[in-house]
């Protein structure tokens, strides 16, 4: 397939600001776009969890739009890697997951990127590939090979680990065999660039060294940020449970965009959009509610389509500004020989009793005619519909 070389669509892909950093530079990799040779390009993703969040779909918009130009693009599950754990960003250990568990998590990720990754185009479709393909098969002599590329004063350099020595923390070895894993993934497809997060510059650098020293040859690291309220600084996480997954329901998800900060406005719509640039100011200007409103409408509408996404935001007006009740609320099965605290927790709904407590205390708990619930042990009757919080909706059958 031919690549584009067009000055303005290329810059047009920079100007969102996602991109904080390119190795060596990015005047040498939008050089390299504009040469007319093709690059193959990799996104390694580790499988921790049942779901991607729109901090995962940012990086893929990005990706998509490179393949969009014809280069080759390929979507790295890292299967084996995940079952070690990133210590990226980390105070203590990952949980180590079994094959099993890692299967479970990726089962349903090929569909919930669809929507952003072609992988139906007859001329160039992103590949997907798994590293337990080249990493179950390294001997322990391969293995003492790679490793004598690295000094244990290198990895020791990582923010995370010198954190840890001075708060006496423990390091595992196998956590320093993390980076040169990712870092061999590189060399196995033998890729020409590595997009990746601000987080992921140590292990992508790893890569970098291991292209020079066995292949001879130079890695791109594109490093793109990560979204975060720019108030608080919070991530959004795959490991920790937070931030927007985009395998909810449409009315899940308009609803959940909907509830984010006002602070995240500005990084949705940079990062999480493809709305153009000049409809910022004018966005933002509407006001905080319209803004995140056709921010949440853009996104839907990329996972769901254009008419779900309109149904989905009609829900929101009726449920939460009219006062109503949604169409597809949760039903939750009661039968006496368990509390509702314990009920709503074992779903998911409230993360504990003690925020159950502590919702019932705060006025938090409604029933359908917003009167409150005081009583933490109160016992529903068949038909109670609560509402918990600002935007979850429960009903007792």
């Amino acid at each position: 397939m031919k690549t584009i070389t067009d000055k303005n669509r290329i810059d047009e892909i920079f100007a969102r600001g996602t991109v904080v950093e390119v190795l060596p530079s990015k005047e040498e990799f939008i050089r390299r776009l504009m040469s007319g040779t093709s690059i193959r390009i990799y996104i390694g993703v580790d499988p921790t969890g049942v779901a991607i969040h729109l901090g995962h779909a940012k990086n893929l918009f990005f990706l998509e739009e490179l393949r969009q130009l014809g280069h080759e693009v390929i979507f790295l599950f890292g299967d084996f890697t995940a079952r070690i754990g990133d210590p990226s960003d980390k105070k203590a250990t990952r949980k180590q997951l079994s094959v099993d568990e890692v299967k479970a998590n990726m089962s349903g990720w090929i569909e919930q990127i669809k929507p952003i990754l072609n992988f139906d185009d007859k001329d160039n479709p992103v590949k997907i590939m798994y590293n337990s393909t080249w990493l179950s098969k390294l001997t322990f002599e391969d293995i003492l090979e790679l490793s004598s590329n690295f000094t244990v004063q290198q990895m020791l350099e990582r923010d995370m680990f010198a954190k840890r020595m001075k708060e006496n923390m423990p390091i595992h070895l196998h956590e320093f065999m993390y980076p040169l894993m990712q870092g061999y993934d590189s060399v196995a497809m033998d890729v020409d660039a590595e997009l990746c997060g601000t987080d992921q510059i140590f292990n992508a650098m790893a890569g970098r060294t291991l292209m020079r020293r066995l292949k001879n040859k130079e890695k791109f690291v594109i490093a793109l940020n990560l979204v975060a309220n720019p108030k608080t600084g919070e991530l959004m996480s795959k490991s920790n449970g937070t931030g927007v997954f985009v395998n909810a329901t449409p009315n899940e998800l308009f609803g959940s965009i909907m509830a984010l900060p006002d602070p995240m406005i500005e990084p949705l719509f940079l990062n999480c959009t493809r709305i153009p640039m000049q409809d910022k100011e004018a966005l933002i200007a509407q006001g905080p509610r319209e803004a995140k409103a056709r921010i949440a409408f853009d996104i839907v509408r990329r996972f769901h389509g254009e008419e779900l996404a309109k149904v989905a935001e009609q829900t929101f007006n009726n449920t939460f500004t009219k006062g109503g009740v949604p169409e597809d609320i949760q039903e939750i099965h009661i039968d006496g020989a368990i509390s509702l605290a314990d009920l709503l927790v074992q779903a998911k709904i409230v993360p504990s009793k003690t925020e159950w407590r502590r919702l019932v205390e705060a006025g938090g708990i409604k029933l359908e005619d917003d009167t409150k619930v005081t009583d933490p042990n109160f016992k529903p009757e068949k038909g109670t519909i609560l509402k918990i919080g600002k935007r979850r909706f429960v009903k007792i059958v």
